[in-house]
């Protein structure tokens, strides 16, 4: 059925119908955006003869991404949180704001609420057989190189079985497990104690996966450790950093790595006595360079829905 109807007034009156164009009441961004995303895909129906089956085949999956819970997992596969960031990059660029820490993706397994401590975290709470222990430290300062004082690092990583406390589908972990908050001391330090991650896949049977499998893609990312870096006086930073070493740091199904973000990982001895599980430990050392805030506002605040626990 190649035919073309985008363009018939009857189609045209419909896009404004069905985004209320032609009535005052209501919220005009949305009447905006609305419009524009059902124009676009219209255009794709006529422009890709989709067929009525495919439509619904569509729209079925829409259903079973909103049950599995998987719609902020998609915006990663498919490259859309990536995206936003080459969006905020280059906006950063045009007010000639350079250097700081690069950002990377969020991802959807962020938790609020684990405890702040001040300088050192031990963040493994659970013990794990099959994962060594780790200690991720560095140094926070300005754009003039001088410590940031107070600034707030939240890192959050997988455990051995590439699972997240508070989604771990086995319900093993306890709340917070391999999740802290550190406040940077007077010399801008901050250092996590914790468990060397491994990288984690899509739920097999999940939409992301569904789609995925359709496109021929693998849903997996590589070891990696996501933070949030905030302070008074600058600007928001998220990022995360992959673990040196990990085949898949340059196939990661959400397009994350940066090659700034893939710090050495270092051998060191002395681990019983910063409390850790063995005397053997890895090191990390990831300095972290937070940017000024423009015209007095952190425009890195991105409004999302998070989870939140009471620690």
């Amino acid at each position: 059925m190649s035919v073309k109807v985008f363009n018939s007034k009857e189609v045209q009156e419909l896009l404004k119908a069905a985004a209320n164009l032609g009535n005052d009441n209501g919220n005009a961004r949305t009447k905006q955006i609305t419009h524009r995303l059902l124009s676009d895909l219209f255009k794709a129906i006529d422009d890709l003869d989709m067929t009525p089956d495919e439509i619904w085949a569509g729209v079925t999956y829409f259903n079973k991404l909103g049950q599995d819970g998987e719609a902020a997992l998609l915006a990663a596969g498919l490259g859309l949180e990536k995206y936003l960031d080459i969006r905020m990059d280059a906006a950063d660029r045009e007010a000639d704001i350079h250097g700081g820490t690069p950002r990377t993706i969020e991802g959807p397994l962020y938790v609020a609420g684990a405890p702040v401590l001040k300088g050192v975290s031990r963040i493994d709470i659970d013990s794990d057989e099959d994962a060594g222990p780790l200690v991720i430290r560095g140094i926070v300062t300005g754009p003039d190189d001088k410590p940031v004082v107070n600034a707030v690092v939240e890192c959050w990583h997988a455990n051995s079985k590439g699972f997240y406390s508070h989604f771990d589908p086995t319900g093993a972990q306890s709340d917070f497990n391999l999740r802290g908050g550190v406040k940077t001391d007077a010399d801008g330090k901050y250092e996590f104690r914790t468990l060397m991650p491994v990288g984690y896949g899509c739920p097999p049977h999940g939409a992301t996966q569904q789609l995925l499998n359709a496109l021929a893609r693998h849903g997996n990312r590589p070891a990696h450790v996501h933070f949030f870096v905030t302070s008074e006086n600058k600007r928001k930073l998220t990022t995360q950093i992959n673990i040196e070493g990990d085949p898949l740091i340059w196939d990661d199904f959400a397009y994350a790595t940066r090659e700034e973000l893939v710090p050495h990982v270092v051998e060191k001895t002395g681990g019983i006595g910063l409390g850790l599980k063995a005397d053997a430990y890895k090191e990390i050392v990831f300095n972290i360079e937070l940017t000024e805030l423009v015209e007095g506002e952190d425009n890195q605040i991105v409004p999302r829905p998070r989870v939140s626990v009471t620690a």
